[in-house]
């Protein structure tokens, strides 16, 4: 593998089943590093497997979810200006300025500053569509939810008679501050709006109806807390049940089953990611445990929809980009539709991805996913790559990364180590939730316990070994970086918090470091939030920092705002340590331009080469 192949590579999305469940619609698209252009082309398979045809016109093939199901009325969005926030806004006068003017929290947002308006929810007559009705008229919040949110949103009831939608109807510092996302319901003939889940103070989202009328909900319990553990909640004969409150799980999606009488969701487990079955109950009094139906060195990282015993899902690995695969509901076998990157896999040696469980410095097992170069040699000594997960609360599953590509790093001689510390889900809540208030802490010393294991092999070399990571895991590499104790020769840290009193100051979502790291940084009382703020602060460390470092930044950075790399990157420069800026001013959390991927990937290579 290559940084110009890995680029270059196809990239498969499932747009939905055909109405009579006989066909997957599904697109590729790609980019071409010669002409820098991308294309997109749409395919029709049949579900059984077979040859795809290339299709244009494919809207009257698939559900549309925006057309209620009586057939009278369409739903839209559109971004609706409430708020005045420019110059021009306020003063007639100043056509020529650029100033932005705000009064309370929540001028930001991801990568883009509020500019005064918010995404509605509308709807209209399938017969005369010029007429819009504003189901969130003059209301100051978002449906789809601001930065990600989609058609996930927003939904018809069964009976056409409501438009079921969600937002966080909340403001300013509480905005900032909340998780509190809820699900209303507006009634198009009283043009009521009524709060379905009002009790619940964390997150409500994804709301979804089965065949029979019966709706369910993905809910987070505690406001502030975005990383929760994530529960199926159903409501039957006015009863609301949480089908996984006693699973110790937390779910990604889910979907109803076409029968109504089963909900299929999927869910790390023991680094991967899983397709799960639960039974939908009469009761709360008759609920009964998930059952795994998929099992294997893989994630299903998504679902595109069910026929008969068969579902589509999306499947990727640590070796392969994802591909849609139908799973026989019956007894969890899989069989891939799409081929979209065989060519290139079959022109390239793949590397060899071990399963190895270390023990912690608490006595725990901790699975540690192992990545060796293709034509791994163990007589040979290799430089090894300690890779630190996001999130903080993100899975280290078998993701395939178009950054953090394991297979490409690999694929350039090093030994990639990639524990499921303290904080990941798919082990249990307990260890899930370990890491809030405890960053600089137990997780730190998984990261160690897992490298210096490695380090016994005959066949890593210990004289190069580094560190790398991204937000979280940029995080980790800055900290590692003052208590590594001279393991590490070499260090990359892309978007990650360097100083924790900054970061309080500046991002966006503070719910994110209220909860993780007790409170505000002024709060002397608060012992929680004190020791993150000085003895979990890499800035406070930063004079123990003695190794090489390359510290990437983006500029429209709004999580990790742009301060905490350049702080770092000048902190470095200024002890005379060999370090290095990558900066990307047109780049949020990501990397999503191909071009600057590119430059990414060779300077990251560049850097290890320098280095190690």
């Amino acid at each position: 593998m290559t940084p110009e192949m890995l680029v270059q590579l196809n990239k498969v999305s499932g747009k939905g089943l055909t109405k009579d469940g006989n066909h997957l619609i599904y697109s590729v698209s790609n980019y071409n590093i010669d002409t820098n252009s991308k294309t997109s082309t749409t395919y029709q398979i049949p579900i059984t497997g077979g040859e795809a045809q290339i299709i244009t016109d494919y809207a009257s093939l698939l559900t549309d979810s925006g057309i209620s199901p009586d057939g009278n009325y369409k739903i839209s969005t559109a971004d609706v200006k409430l708020k005045n926030i420019t110059g021009q806004d306020f003063y007639n006068d100043v056509s020529n300025s650029n100033v932005k003017i705000y009064d309370e929290l929540n001028y930001r947002h991801w990568d883009t500053w509020e500019d005064g308006a918010y995404s509605h929810v509308l709807y209209s007559s399938t017969k005369n569509d010029s007429e819009l009705i504003d189901i969130m008229a003059n209301e100051p919040f978002d449906c789809p939810q601001k930065p990600f949110g989609g058609s996930e949103d927003y939904l018809w009831s069964p009976d056409s008679k409501s438009i079921l939608y969600v937002t966080k109807k909340l403001s300013g510092v509480a905005y900032a501050s909340s998780t509190n996302s809820d699900i209303y319901e507006y009634n198009l003939e009283s043009k009521v709006t009524t709060n379905l889940t009002t009790e619940n103070k964390g997150y409500d989202t994804n709301p979804a109806f089965s065949s029979k009328g019966q709706l369910a909900w993905l809910q987070m319990r505690r406001d502030g807390y975005e990383s929760d553990k994530n529960d199926i909640i159903v409501k039957i004969n006015n009863e609301t049940i949480n089908l996984t409150a006693d699973w110790d799980g937390t779910v990604n999606s889910f979907t109803w089953q076409d029968k109504g009488t089963k909900i299929y969701f999927v869910a790390p487990v023991l680094g991967t990611v899983q397709l799960f079955e639960i039974e939908v109950p009469s009761s709360a009094k008759k609920i009964s445990a998930p059952k795994q139906i998929t099992n294997g060195q893989f994630d299903v990282s998504g679902i595109v929809g069910q026929t008969k015993n068969s579902m589509v899902v999306s499947r990727r690995d640590m070796n392969h980009a994802s591909e849609l695969y139908t799973v026989n509901l019956s007894n969890g076998e899989m069989t891939q539709l799409t081929f979209a990157n065989d060519a290139t896999y079959n022109s390239i040696q793949l590397s060899t991805i071990e399963k190895r469980m270390i023990k912690t410095t608490d006595g725990k097992d901790m699975l540690t996913w192992v990545i060796y170069p293709p034509d791994f040699d163990p007589t040979k000594k290799y430089p090894t790559l300690l890779y630190c997960q996001g999130g903080p609360q993100g899975a280290l599953s078998q993701f395939y990364s178009f950054r953090w590509n394991f297979q490409l790093m690999a694929a350039n001689g090093y030994i990639i180590v990639a524990p499921n510390r303290r904080g990941m889900p798919g082990y249990g809540v307990e260890w899930n939730e370990q890491i809030s208030k405890d960053y600089g802490g137990q997780n730190m010393q998984d990261y160690l316990s897992a490298i210096d294991e490695l380090a016994k092999e005959p066949y890593v070399d210990n004289d190069r070994l580094g560190a790398i990571g991204a937000s979280y895991g940029g995080y980790s590499v800055f900290y590692l970086a003052a208590i590594h104790e001279g393991r590490f020769k070499s260090f990359i840290s892309h978007d990650g918090i360097y100083d924790w009193r900054s970061m309080y100051g500046t991002t966006e979502e503070l719910f994110f470091v209220d909860f993780d790291l007790g409170g505000a940084y002024w709060d002397k009382k608060n012992a929680a939030a004190q020791k993150s703020y000085i003895e979990f602060n890499p800035a406070e460390k930063v004079g123990q920092w003695d190794t090489p470092i390359l510290i990437i930044q983006g500029g429209i950075d709004y999580r990790v705002p742009i301060g905490q790399g350049l702080a770092a990157f000048q902190a470095a420069q200024l002890q005379g340590i060999k370090s290095k800026l990558l900066f990307f001013p047109e780049e949020n959390h990501w990397v999503l331009d191909n071009q600057n991927s590119l430059v990414w990937q060779r300077e990251f290579y560049k850097w290890l080469k320098e280095t190690l």
